[in-house]
């Protein structure tokens, strides 16, 4: 191979015993996939503690609880502590990545009852890099009849609840899935910072895959019993 940095020296590309070993330790995609879950799990249970021992039991209403994390907490824990004090009637929740740990979360939660409505918001990579969870909760939402899956040119990591005692809007760095890096996050007890995300946003976001195109923005039950 010519050397582009005009040194003029060839670099060798042939491959060692090391090296041929090193390649496959790391092609198993069976091996890769349960070294996965087994971190996740992991990090899962030890970003829920974490995250428990700061944030308050009640959230209050009007206040907004700002959260730096280092690699322990993912932004589906956020959504758990939420859950933990109310169920959700509606959700929106957009990110870059996750996970089919994630997705089984996300059933779990919406067969359970205590999500009603789910909309996701995915990147337009999603569908090809993620193909198994992309798949997933397209099959999910069209069993429950209630949501959409849109892709679009999105890096955003947000979400937007709405429930009974009090609606939360949650600003993140963090995709759904762990990782190993620092993390900053904000979650806003505000209905009005809520609806700006779902009414004003991703409201309006056309999808790229033209699997809901008769999709309509949910209507929350507040604004069902006022037009009648």
């Amino acid at each position: 191979m010519r050397d582009l940095f005009g040194t003029g020296l060839q670099v060798d590309q042939s491959k060692g015993p090391a090296k041929e070993k090193a390649e496959d330790s790391n092609t198993g995609k069976e091996i890769a996939v349960k070294r996965s879950r087994t971190v996740h799990y992991e990090r899962r249970v030890r970003s829920e503690m974490f995250l428990e021992d700061r944030l308050p039991w009640h959230f209050e209403t009007g206040a907004s609880y700002h959260c730096f994390s280092f690699g322990d907490v993912d932004a589906l824990t956020y959504l758990r502590a939420v859950l933990k004090q109310q169920p959700l009637e509606y959700v929106l929740m957009s990110t870059f990545s996750m996970s089919m740990v994630d997705a089984k979360c996300l059933e779990k939660w919406v067969e359970a009852g205590l999500i009603g409505s789910l909309d996701l918001y995915l990147g337009e990579l999603f569908d090809s890099k993620f193909t198994e969870v992309y798949l997933a909760m397209r099959e999910l939402l069209c069993k429950t009849g209630r949501g959409r899956v849109a892709v679009f040119r999105n890096h955003s990591k947000v979400m937007a609840m709405f429930g009974e005692r009090f609606d939360v809007a949650v600003e993140s760095s963090a995709n759904l899935n762990s990782n190993p890096r620092c993390e900053q996050t904000c979650l806003t007890i505000d209905t009005g910072v809520a609806r700006f995300y779902k009414e004003e946003v991703f409201d309006c976001i056309k999808s790229f895959n033209h699997d809901y195109d008769d999709w309509k923005p949910y209507v929350l039950k507040r604004d069902r019993l006022e037009q009648t």
